[in-house]
């Protein structure tokens, strides 16, 4: 049981997360943090916090567990200001989508004695809304969620965090920082990139009509994440982007296989390559767990 959960950030990641420990019992009382007045009155009303504050230092105060649900970008931030005004014995998480930058930031702000306490996190879990309105208990159930352990971490404070996750219904899986960052880049991050980039290719092609108002299924399954938000994922792709611009590498060299095949007339190496892609996809839906 967490006594006082502070979660600083009150969108759909965190306030989801409220909700789901609600559900399962796991919590007591819940302090939200944002810059939001009305995200965070909403939050209260929808009973996903029962306290709200604007000042992160403040709303650490007392907490048991401290969950940051910030963008990339101002986690370090986030963290040098509640730095101080955490209890001793509390126990911080992130949810952030790239490990490297985020313990390295927490390197820089916390004190040492607090760093076993501090345990790196990413629930791969998320839709393309955003705000608390969105929160949702069921958002992480069937999904993973990778914990990036320190070498100084306590065992205790990684049960903890691996205790208050499975409580949501995800499974929890620790890997290293460095391969955690490189994997999402793959999975996760290119993605997002490619969704933005084939909205733009379409805006920027010099046609007498919008090629958007002719766009079917096809576009709008595989474009869904880019009404993700912009500066979330600005601030990813700045943070991961060595192991991004990796993958774009290894994206153009696999679609310049594909264009060398079109341009040869080769059907046969073309449906190789789509027979390949086609049966992993179909053994990846097959999966119980989604990643």
């Amino acid at each position: 049981m967490i006594d006082t959960l502070c979660i600083i950030g009150v969108g759909l990641i965190g306030g989801s997360l409220a909700r789901a420990l609600r559900e399962a019992g796991l919590v007591r009382r819940v302090v939200g943090c944002g810059r939001d007045a009305g995200n965070l009155a909403r939050a209260i009303e929808l009973g996903v916090i029962d306290e709200a504050f604007h000042d992160p230092a403040q709303a650490v105060v007392g907490a048991d567990m401290v969950v940051v649900a910030v963008t990339l970008g101002a986690t370090g931030e986030i963290l040098q200001r509640i730095a101080p005004s955490l209890k001793a014995d509390a126990i911080v998480t992130d949810v952030g989508s790239a490990k490297a930058c985020v313990i390295e930031a927490a390197r820089q702000a916390l004190a040492p004695s607090a760093l076993p306490r501090f345990v790196p996190g990413h629930p791969i879990a998320g839709a393309e809304k955003s705000g608390v309105e969105a929160a949702n208990a069921q958002l992480y159930q069937r999904h993973r969620v990778i914990l990036t352990p320190l070498p100084e971490q306590s065992a205790a404070a990684l049960a903890s965090v691996v205790a208050m996750w499975e409580a949501t219904g995800a499974e929890v899986l620790c890997m290293d920082a460095t391969l955690h960052d490189q994997v999402l880049a793959a999975t996760s991050h290119l993605p997002h990139v490619l969704a933005y980039a084939m909205v733009n290719c379409l805006l920027d092609l010099d046609t007498p009509v919008s090629v958007m108002d002719y766009a079917a299924g096809g576009f709008r399954d595989f474009t869904r994440i880019a009404s993700s938000n912009p500066p979330m994922w600005r601030d990813i792709a700045l943070n991961n982007a060595p192991a991004l611009l990796a993958m774009i590498g290894h994206f153009e060299t696999s679609l310049g296989q594909l264009r060398q095949a079109l341009e040869a007339r080769d059907a046969v190496a073309l449906e190789q390559a789509f027979s390949r892609a086609k049966t992993a996809r179909d053994d990846y839906l097959s999966r119980s767990i989604r990643i």
